[in-house]
């Protein structure tokens, strides 16, 4: 049930990285930024006139939750590999003594 849960965890954090991408590349940029490239003009705007606080917002939290995960995910690594590393390691009886 752990590796599934932790791969899972990881499938998520490699969506939210596209996500935080994307999101990123259709900002507006000092020329028209990617999404000019859909076809729509500087004036025109998914959310209304206010799409750069609203992108700029977002960018911000997804970046937060980015960095929050890219630590927990760490640390949690770090800690399957000492417990897999501690199950495996058995020392021989001539060597104890």
């Amino acid at each position: 049930m752990g590796t599934f849960l932790y791969f899972t965890t990881i499938a998520l954090f490699i969506l939210l990285s596209i996500v935080l991408c994307f999101v990123i590349l259709i900002q507006e940029s000092k020329s028209s930024g990617l999404g000019a490239s859909f076809g729509g003009s500087a004036s025109d705007s998914l959310f209304g006139t206010s799409t750069a606080d609203v992108l700029k917002t977002f960018t911000g939290w997804l970046a937060l939750v980015f960095f929050v995960s890219c630590i927990i995910l760490s640390l949690w690594t770090a800690s399957l590999g000492r417990s897999k590393q501690v199950q495996t390691t058995q020392f021989p009886v001539e060597l104890l003594e």
